[in-house]
């Protein structure tokens, strides 16, 4: 049930809330106390011209509910009377001045009277004060009302024994006879105009007030002649707040609906009770004033809906200071002062440090701390193990019981149509089993003499088998067993007892039990090898699973046991703890077994768990997602009588109502047995089915939408059987009963329930008939100021059909909350589960916005984009990806306030980042979770279903979901604004084949293809190779363009397009095996389904011809390094020479880094070595198993190939090189330095046999044998951007445009397998100084370095013309890079359009100056470090 399913009904309604109108009383043992009218006195002089609806008390209280936080709603009338919400005891008496009284229940059984007469036409007027069954000492706190000031003034006279309380008010003692108390005051000033007062509950130190404020009486001085007028009256009576509040709205309409700063609200407040005021001075009646207030409002707009929860202004009942009505009035002062959230019925945002939430967690924090130590096997685990070694046993059961300080073990087996109990223990002393067989839970029947064992004796529904030592193995000598053996399935349990030295052994109380004929366990070894998890602590869970089934009491308790264990073990202990909790909160795992609990027990025991996980939730900030996981699958519980009420009200439901049998008894006696969350959903439907007239078709679609079936219901221990069956006579007091009950419920069961949430958190005391008696919840101290009323905005627009104001205060709420939630907190977990309540509202709220949206425009959508990332943000843990993708966002609807034209193009680019991260997340999740569920899935029996999709399951309910919904209904709008269309084509070829589907092109890169074959791939990294037979590769992925597998693709003439319409993709999808011709144009694929005839036609080519190239083995030319002076292609490949020949070609604008090589032929001299002989010989046999097709054996190779120890002339040679050159020599910083460049070079030598580039080669028919590799050597620049050009535009052919893509950092983001597009542009080569950008970086990550030496390949396998060769091999820096999450929303090259336009603009020359150098396109890297553009590298454009 989401948290808004109930609201208006629920936990808020009479404890939190007050109510705004009041309300029309239908039922005659309602009670609702402390709710005392509030009306006026008339003279009788004027009695007939006022309504009977007057009454003796008046109001002083301030409703917060002003001009701009909602519609204010208007007072009910029924037949001309208003609907009061209290229980009239007497009614008016003829003569009002001679007296006057009135009646009321105050708290519990007390009543209140309160009569004022005159015995004359003389003073004094008499007070008399009367509290009927009151429960002890009580005294009256009171003064007098004068002129309409705040401030009370004390009378002459009172009472003897009357003390002064800070010269501000009196306090008088009531007079105790028996049950009741009473209290006389004589007031013979007549300019008192009324009395106010409260009264103190001694013995409870409790303050009875009248519904949260001041009693207050009007003196109805009958000598007065002014008073016999209506204009009096109404000067002695303010207006009251409802109407004020109509006024205020309608003067806020008049002008316009204007934004009003909190002092003009404060204003404009008071200014509309002054007009209200002075219509009352002039005579007009409250009902005039009402009626003409009313059709004014209904003239102006439809009334808002109405909505009855108001949150309490919460003050300290203790502190009766706090409760005089000046200090009441203080309070409402500093509430208008500090009310800053709400205008236009939507709240304010604060202007909050997006950086602020920052939660970035050092690696080492989540590392696991150490597992725990395998499982010791003690004697009673030998014992099992052995009775189930052999192959056709198998098993049925098995518990294990504590017996005293050891344990009993009960095992149940089934071999060859027998069924066997074995019970054993290792517990000294005699023991005799006192058991029984069952054909149900509860029944002890007699087993038949056929099963009993040597030496049982039977008795009348019972026998007694001693137990005997049988085992002659010394590590079993101390067990004693009882074997029982019988035919299968004759019985369904076993009862028993156990019977020691005179004294009777239970099971915590109850008869012991175990089932014969369970679902078969599965065996340990069929359940995985547990990689990936807490794999001992996730056997133990799965031990003790059989006593945790027996309660919810048992189940929290045991959890609670092991919240310490789960730390110990770190993340994947607390994952494990999850997992088990979450199988059990889906009724994956049996809730109740044979067992009657208080509900006050599970309470108690959800207390004790939900405080273990606050304490979590404080001491480990790294888990703290986790923790929120586990702390939403447990209600919130709690001490004392919390849980007892759910067995007490249903009896008061039962009683007040008059059903005492069928349904309602049965759920009685459920509950009585065992409460669960299902009760939530219980009471929930019978809500439904009452207030639908009751149709129980009504009832049982709550119940089933919310899991609950009949089997279901017929499956608790104290099963219901019947449907509910209520008269109409019943309806309105079954419905404020029910109600009320479902607070109890979701006060134990739903401590996520957003209402139930709030209350708690702002506190509520018990003043209801029957229900919630004697219960009060403080409020939480420390919450922002404002706090309560944004609460309160939520209550009232939780169900609004305009959600944006309701997200908006959601998330303000939880940005408030937020600075909390970090620190120690009294009360953290109310906080939590606040938390939780106000994030799973989000969900469900943009869910039911998502139609509205349909056509919504860029702006607003882009907007709600903001408000769900920004939830997830708060929910995330290490959430700094989406805090830049937030920024981003923020940055995008800005560009769309000043009308720049590339906001859409910026959109997208962070559009398909958000994406990006949250499939990362979804892939870390399942990562973590998904392991823990399968083997405790196993372990548990759990049906695969809820297994398999676990993860799948949490993912969809958290708060990423709703955001990736709503991106994938705004990419079509923002592909269509900025013209992406629907694909991007990166290799335009014309080409026909069959449609194959496969998940990865990973996974078929090694694939041959017979057929020409269109493979629709849901991933490509960009590494991956093109398998043989391949003609087309469609993907939803986003390779860079130029990217390894792109440059492959044109190169190999392989038509090669990004989809983003899920619609085309799901049409090849769906026509997979058919033959479809494929003709890409600059923006779009035409395709359709042709005959095999068409393509053996040869109008499409169906075969590429026979590559003809060949590989020339190198050979060593005595030389381990060079300088770039000596490169030759005998030394070194084309990349070297490259580099060499722009060196000093190029204008000085434009660097070239300093190079020396490592030759051709050098790995096969130092291979050679004798100090190398043993890793020669190991390569030589790996290479054997590789020719014979064992390309498994190619990683073995690679890591041989790190075995290679340098050779002392090598490293000399190397040395001297690099130092002439002006390069760093590693080995003169530290000595371990050259032993990471040692490495680097291994790893250069090692990417030979890297499997994307063996295979490769085999494709292109190369001989492997004769590749050879030298390495370049170069000083690697730390760059602030990296670059590649194709100085003819790849997707086009257009060899006046020059493509460029560019990232941050370093250009391995780019060419290699890392998710997200670069920032890519073209430019003309006539007009270099306008480049024009095609999209905007979507790339997460980047790459960094500090100043360092980089290892590049050179093999004379790359450059080669017709095969595309290049960046097959890997190039290795000295130093590990840094990946550092990347913030687009402050680089200089998105957000400064100039800079932009410079940098992007020398990039472009640069690539023209080096194709004019060569006269042919080319493929360059380079970078740019301080502005300054340095190449790295350059070769033929492929």
């Amino acid at each position: 049930m989401n948290g808004s399913s109930s609201l208006g009904q629920g936990y808020i309604n009479n404890t939190l809330i007050r109510p705004n109108i009041i309300e029309k009383q239908t039922r005659k043992h309602s009670r609702v106390s402390g709710t005392l009218l509030s009306g006026q006195l008339p003279s009788s002089s004027s009695k007939k011209n006022l309504s009977p609806h007057h009454s003796l008390l008046l109001p002083n209280r301030f409703l917060q509910n002003s001009l701009n936080l909602v519609t204010p709603k208007l007072s009910q009338q029924v037949g001309g009377v208003v609907s009061i919400k209290m229980s009239h005891c007497d009614s008016l008496p003829t003569d009002l001045a001679s007296e006057l009284s009135k009646k009321f229940y105050l708290d519990g059984h007390s009543e209140l009277q309160v009569a004022v007469s005159s015995p004359s036409s003389s003073y004094p007027l008499q007070v008399d004060i009367n509290i009927a069954n009151s429960t002890g000492p009580m005294i009256l706190h009171w003064g007098g009302i004068r002129g309409g000031q705040k401030e009370w003034i004390l009378p002459s006279h009172h009472p003897d024994g009357t003390n002064k309380y800070k010269n501000k008010a009196f306090r008088t003692r009531f007079e105790n006879s028996g049950s009741s108390s009473s209290l006389k005051l004589e007031i013979d000033e007549p300019e008192i105009e009324a009395l106010e007062f409260l009264i103190l509950d001694e013995a409870r130190n409790k303050w009875l007030k009248n519904d949260g404020q001041n009693f207050r009486i009007l003196m109805p001085w009958i000598d007065k002649p002014y008073l016999s007028s209506s204009a009096h009256i109404n000067q002695i009576l303010s207006p009251p707040e409802d109407l004020v509040q109509i006024h205020a709205y309608l003067r806020w309409e008049r002008m316009g609906k204007k934004n009003y700063t909190p002092s003009e609200e404060k204003k404009e407040y008071e200014a509309a009770r002054s007009e209200l005021q002075l219509e009352l001075d002039r005579g007009t009646s409250l009902e005039e004033l009402r009626v003409k207030l009313t059709k004014n409002k209904k003239d102006t707009e439809e009334p808002h809906k109405e909505k009855k929860h108001l949150i309490d202004n919460t003050f300290d009942v203790h502190k009766p200071q706090n409760i005089m009505k000046e200090n009441v009035q203080t309070d409402i002062s500093k509430y208008l002062e500090n009310k800053k959230h709400f205008t236009k019925e939507r709240t304010h945002r604060k202007k909050w440090d997006i950086m602020e939430l920052l939660k970035k967690y050092p690696s080492d924090a989540v590392e696991e701390n150490k597992p725990l130590l395998p499982k010791v096997m003690t004697t009673l685990d030998l014992v099992a193990e052995a009775k189930l070694q052999h192959d056709d046993v198998f098993l049925l059961n098995k518990k294990t019981f504590k017996l005293g300080n050891k344990e009993l073990l009960v095992l149940v087996t089934y071999s060859h149509g027998k069924t066997t109990v074995c019970l054993a223990t290792d517990q000294t002393g005699p023991f005799v089993l006192h058991w029984a067989l069952s054909r149900k839970p509860g029944e002890w029947m007699l087993p038949p003499s056929s099963v009993l064992p040597l030496n049982t004796v039977s008795l009348k529904q019972a026998c007694e088998t001693p137990f005997s030592h049988k085992y002659s193995e010394d590590q079993f000598s101390k067990v004693q067993s009882v074997e029982i053996e019988m035919p299968a399935c004759d019985f369904s349990g076993m009862p028993f007892v156990i019977h020691s030295n005179g004294h009777w052994i239970k099971n915590d109380g109850l008869d012991f039990y175990v089932e014969l004929v369970s679902e078969v366990i599965k065996e340990r070894k069929d359940v995985g090898d547990g990689v990936g998890t807490a794999k001992t602590f996730l056997e133990k869970i799965a031990d003790i699973e059989s006593e945790a089934e027996r309660s919810f009491m048992h189940r929290f308790n045991i959890a609670s046991d092991l919240v310490s264990k789960a730390e110990e073990i770190g993340k994947l202990g607390f994952i494990g703890l999850l997992v088990w909790m979450r199988f059990m909160a889906t009724r994956q795992l049996i809730w109740n077994k044979n067992y009657n609990v208080k509900p006050r027990e599970i309470s108690k025991a959800q207390d004790r768990l939900t405080d273990l996980l606050q304490n979590v939730y404080k001491r480990y900030p790294q888990y703290r997602e986790i923790s929120r996981l586990i702390l939403s699958t447990v209600g919130r519980g709690g001490e004392g009588d919390v849980g007892q009420r759910i067995r007490d009200e249903i009896l008061v439901i039962q009683r007040n109502n008059e059903c005492k049998g069928g349904m309602m008894e049965e759920w009685h006696q459920k509950l009585h047995n065992n409460t669960s969350p299902d009760d939530v959903i219980i009471c929930q439907a019978l809500i439904d089915y009452i207030k639908n007239n009751f149709d129980i078709n009504v009832y049982w679609n709550t119940l089933i939408s919310n899991g609950i079936t009949k089997e279901r219901l017929l499956s608790y221990d104290r099963a219901i059987h019947s449907e509910p069956n209520f008269r109409s006579d019943q309806k309105n007091g079954l419905l404020h009963d029910l109600e009320s009950y479902l607070r109890t419920l979701k006060a134990v069961h739903s401590g996520a329930d957003l209402e139930s949430s709030i209350a708690t958190c702002m506190g509520y005391r018990a003043e209801g008939q029957g229900f919630m008696v004697g219960v009060q919840m403080n409020p939480i101290r420390g919450l922002p100021s404002g706090f309560p009323n944004l609460l309160q905005f939520i209550i009232e627009h939780i169900e609004d059909k305009e959600v944006e104001p309701l997200l908006e205060g959601l998330i303000e709420a939880r940005e408030e909350l937020r600075p909390i939630l970090q620190n120690s907190h009294e009360r953290l977990k109310d906080l939590i589960f606040l938390d939780i309540a106000l994030d799973s509202t989000v969900r469900t709220a943009i869910e039911r916005e998502y139609l509205e949206l349909h056509n919504a425009s860029p702006e607003r959508i882009m907007y709600f984009v903001t408000l769900v990332l920004e939830n997830l943000v708060i929910s995330s843990d290490d959430n700094e990806d989406l805090i830049y993708c937030l920024k981003g966002w923020y940055t995008a609807i800005e560009m769309t306030k000043s009308n720049d034209d590339h906001w859409a193009l910026f959109a997208k680019s962070f559009l398909d980042r958000t994406r990006l991260t949250l499939l990362n997340r979804a892939e870390y999740y399942e990562q973590i979770l998904q392991p823990s569920a399968e083997y405790l899935g196993a372990l548990l029996g759990i049906d695969q279903w809820a297994v398999s999709v676990f993860t799948e399951e949490i993912i969809r309910a958290g708060s990423a979901a709703p955001l990736s919904a709503l991106l994938n209904r705004f990419d079509p709008t923002l592909r269509k604004v900025a013209n992406l269309g629907s694909w991007q084509i990166i290799s335009p070829v014309e080409v026909a084949g069959y449609i194959v589907n496969v998940d990865e092109l990973l996974s078929v890169q090694h694939k041959s293809f017979e057929k020409p074959t269109i493979l629709i791939a849901k991933t490509v990294k960009g590494e991956e190779e093109i398998p043989d037979g391949t003609v087309a590769v469609l993907t939803p992925d986003m390779p860079d363009v130029l990217s390894h597998v792109s440059v492959r693709a044109r190169n190999c003439k392989i038509c090669f397009a990004t989809c983003f319409e899920p619609k085309i993709l799901k049409d090849f999808q769906e026509n997979e095996g058919k033959l479809f011709c494929l003709k890409p144009t600059s923006t779009d694929i035409i395709y359709g389904e042709i005959n095999e005839g068409e393509l053996s036609n040869g109008n499409l080519k169906e075969e590429r011809p026979a590559s003809s190239i060949t590989l020339v083995k190198k050979k060593f030319l005595g030389r381990y390094a060079i300088s770039s002076q000596e490169f030759t292609d005998d030394m070194v490949g084309a990349k070297s020479r490259n580099t060499a020949f722009l060196n000093g070609k190029v204008p000085s604008s434009i660097g070239i880094p300093t190079s020396v090589a490592i030759p051709f032929g050098v790995f096969e001299k130092v291979l050679a070595d004798k100090s190398n002989k043993a890793v020669e010989d190991e390569l030589k046999s790996l290479i054997k198993r590789l020719d014979h097709r064992d390309f498994g054996v190619l990683s073995e190779i690679r890591r041989n190939v790190l075995q290679l120890t340098a050779p002392s002339q090598l490293i000399s040679e190397l040395k001297e090189k690099m130092q002439e050159s002006g390069m760093p020599w590693p080995g003169d910083e530290e000595e371990h330095r050259w032993e990471q460049a040692w490495l680097a070079i291994k790893k250069v030598w090692a990417s030979k046999w890297n499997d994307r580039a063996y295979f490769s080669t085999r494709k292109a028919k190369l001989d492997h044998n004769y590749l050879c590799m030298a390495v370049l050597v170069q000083e690697i620049i730390s760059a602030d951007y990296a670059f590649v050009i194709h100085t003819t535009n790849p997707s086009s052919g257009n060899s006046s445009e020059i493509y460029t893509e560019v990232v941050k950092g370093l250009g391995e983001t780019l060419v290699g397998a890392y998710p997200g597009r670069a920032l890519c542009f073209v430019c003309n080569k006539s007009d270099l100084d306008s480049p024009k950008v095609l999209g905007y970086p979507s790339k997460p990550v980047g790459l960094f370095i500090r100043p360092s030496i980089i290892f590049r390949s050179d093999s004379n396998g790359e450059d080669l013309e017709g095969y595309a060769g290049a960046g097959l091999y890997d190039s290795v820096p000295m130093d590990k890079e840094d990946e550092v999450i990347v913030d687009y929303s402050t680089d200089p090259v998105i957000m400064d359009l100039n800079f932009r336009k410079s940098i992007l603009s020398r990039i472009a020359r640069t690539g023209h100056e080096i194709e004019k150098l060569y006269g042919f396109p080319q493929d360059i890297e380079g970078v740019v470090k301080d502005g300054k553009i340095t190449v790295v590298q350059t070769r033929p454009q492929m």
